[in-house]
């Protein structure tokens, strides 16, 4: 069997998932949203540069912090293509997503208070319980605001 053309250093998407620990459908599916690139042989096989490895990584890395894939995505754009993730490049992107991750935090601290409250009045009622329908209380103040 004769082995299809590959450039030094290149993987095929099989080694880039054992290496990096991420499944095959993942990396497609990360290739389609434009955080990863690859090249295609002549028989339509992906090959990814080095450079894929700490690109994942990257992605990995931000998924597990909160960060969404879009935000990832406009920040992978300032890479510079088969160019892998700095340590300089991951500073500039955690000082980007600060304000990110500091209003997330903000919400969910907003979240578990208001859990706590719900949890504490047992209630779960449609027309009262903000957690239940978070409209109920907008309702209820509009008549207040009214009277």
């Amino acid at each position: 069997m004769t082995s299809l053309p590959r450039e030094a250093g290149e993987l095929t998407i099989g080694e880039l998932a054992g290496r990096s620990g991420v499944p095959a459908t993942t990396l497609r599916f990360y290739e389609r949203q434009g955080l990863l690139h690859s090249r295609r042989t002549p028989g339509n096989q992906r090959r990814y540069g080095r450079a894929a490895l700490g690109k994942i990584a990257f992605i990995r890395a931000s998924q597990t912090a909160g960060v969404p894939l879009a935000m990832i995505g406009e920040v992978l754009a300032f890479l510079p293509e088969g160019a892998a993730p700095t340590k300089g490049f991951w500073i500039r992107a955690a000082q980007c997503w600060s304000a990110h991750l500091d209003d997330r935090i903000s919400r969910l601290e907003r979240a578990r208070e208001m859990f706590g409250g719900c949890a504490s009045c047992g209630c779960l009622a449609f027309d009262r319980c903000a957690l239940v329908n978070p409209g109920a209380g907008a309702a209820d103040q509009a008549v207040d605001d009214e009277l």
